[in-house]
Formats: structure tokens, C-alpha cells, sequence
């Protein structure tokens, strides 16, 4: 009974550190999310990734705000990025998810479930966002850099159907697009990401709405701490230089991804 009442404590301050990381690197905070809500808070995938859809968006839309003000928001990239992303997150949410079995493959010697399948998807998919911010320097360009509109959207798509399935606002996956694929600079793909994952996060949320069972009481209340998080998060971000963000970034996604394959794999 204690060591129950010790992980609920843990999962509260890690409310804190879902919003902190939201506001210093601009994503991970979904990173964070769904492994609190299912290892630490006890509940179930599908709930947890909902609730994690509401956490992220609510608190990226404190840390929009902030970083509007500072300017480092491209807002026109944002919504070239994000109309397509959450129309697919929001399809995922209500009509995919709720039709994956319970019993996803089942033969005489393995039986996958959906819990774990798309846990397993989330690690792999960080794992591979993770090595890809790690894998040397990538010189900045500007923001007018071309791109290929059709390549984008197909990718934002992908993004977005990849959000629905495993809950994430995706910032682990939009800051990597944002960067590499638009060339934007790591603070600018870090302050426009914030705008991406709340329209992801809370319009994907109200697909949830209907068949997922909600307790407002503490959805709200967890809510209000990764709020208070992103505040100080967003405030320690300006003493901390592009590179060290990027490095950071990447190498946190990793350890969270070897964790999560461990958790489901071995524990």
C-alpha cells in the first residue's frame, strides 16, 4: 500500500516535469506522459493516452502564448504543418483506436495485446527520433529555405495518425520535422512546435470524447501542475544555447525510449 501511495506521489511531480520539459525543449512532454499515467498513475493505455493528449495541449497552450510574445513562433509554418496533422490525429482518435483489439496477434507461443503493441510503437518511434537529433550537427538554414509541399503534407499525415495511436502531442517527432525537413533553427522548430502539439493535442483530445470515461477532477488537477511546470520550464529556456537544447533533446528521448522497451519487454 505505501509503495502505491509513493508512485502517486511520484506521478504528481512527474506532472511537474511533463510541463518543464514541454517548456524547455518545446516537446518531450508526452515523453513523459503516458509512462507516468500507465506505470505510475495505474491507468490503463487508452485512458492515459487521452488524458495525455489534454495535459500536453493544455499546458503547450500556456507555452504558445510565452513564446509568441518572444517571437520565436512561425505561425504560418505551424498551420501548414498542423491543419493536416490534426485532422488525422482526431480521425485516429475516434475511429481507429477504438477499433484495434484487445488481442492484437495471438498464436500458441506469443500473444500481443494493444496496450503493448503501441507502447512498443512509442519506443520506437522516440528511439529513432532520439538518434536521429543526435547524429552530428545540421547546419541551420533560413527560414525561407524551399521545401516540397506534397512531401510535407504526406509527412504531416503520418505524424498525425502516429499522435492518435500512441497518445504523444508528437513534439519528439515535429521538432525532427520542423529541423531537418523546413530548416528551421532549434529554438524557432522549438517555439513553433508548442503551437503544432496544442492544436494536435486538444483537438485530437475531443475524439476521445464519448469513448473514453473522463475523471475531470483529476485530469484538471494534474493538468494545473504541468502548467505551473511549463512556466519554469519556458523561463530556464533562454540561458540554455541551441546545441545543448538539440543534444539535450535527443538524448532524453533515447533514455525514455530504452526504458519503455525495457518496462514492456523484460519487467
Amino acid at each position: 500500500m505505501k509503495f502505491e501511495v509513493m508512485e502517486i506521489y511520484l506521478g504528481y511531480i512527474g506532472a511537474f516535469f511533463i510541463g518543464f520539459i514541454l517548456g524547455l525543449a518545446g516537446c518531450g512532454g508526452s515523453v513523459l506522459a503516458v509512462p507516468i499515467l500507465v506505470y505510475l498513475m495505474h491507468l490503463n493505455l487508452v485512458t492515459a493516452t487521452a488524458y495525455s493528449l489534454f495535459i500536453v495541449g493544455t499546458s503547450s497552450a500556456f507555452g504558445t502564448v510565452r513564446n509568441i510574445q518572444k517571437g520565436i513562433v512561425e505561425t504560418k509554418m505551424a498551420f501548414i504543418f498542423a491543419i493536416p496533422s490534426f485532422i488525422a490525429v482526431f480521425l485516429t482518435r475516434k475511429f481507429i483506436v477504438p477499433a484495434i483489439p484487445d488481442i492484437v496477434f495471438e498464436s500458441d507461443n506469443l500473444i500481443i495485446t494493444r496496450d503493448f503493441f503501441l507502447m512498443i510503437l512509442f519506443a520506437v518511434l522516440m528511439l529513432f527520433s532520439g538518434i536521429s537529433m543526435l547524429r552530428g550537427d545540421v547546419e541551420d538554414k533560413d527560414f525561407t529555405t524551399k521545401y516540397n509541399p506534397a512531401f510535407i503534407f504526406f509527412t504531416t499525415i503520418v505524424v498525425g495518425v502516429v499522435i492518435g495511436l500512441v497518445g504523444a502531442g508528437g513534439g519528439f517527432l515535429i521538432v525532427p520535422a520542423l529541423f531537418f525537413m523546413l530548416k528551421l533553427s532549434i529554438r524557432k522548430a522549438i517555439g513553433t512546435s508548442l503551437l503544432i502539439i496544442t492544436l494536435n493535442s486538444l483537438i485530437g483530445f475531443t475524439g476521445d470524447i464519448g469513448n473514453v470515461a473522463i475523471d475531470w477532477g483529476f485530469l484538471l488537477g494534474f493538468t494545473g501542475i504541468s502548467v505551473f511546470g511549463i512556466v519554469i520550464g519556458l523561463g530556464l529556456s533562454k540561458y540554455v544555447n541551441e546545441q545543448q537544447l538539440k543534444k539535450g533533446f535527443g538524448w532524453f528521448v533515447l533514455i525514455m525510449a530504452i526504458f519503455i522497451f525495457t518496462k514492456e519487454l523484460f519487467l
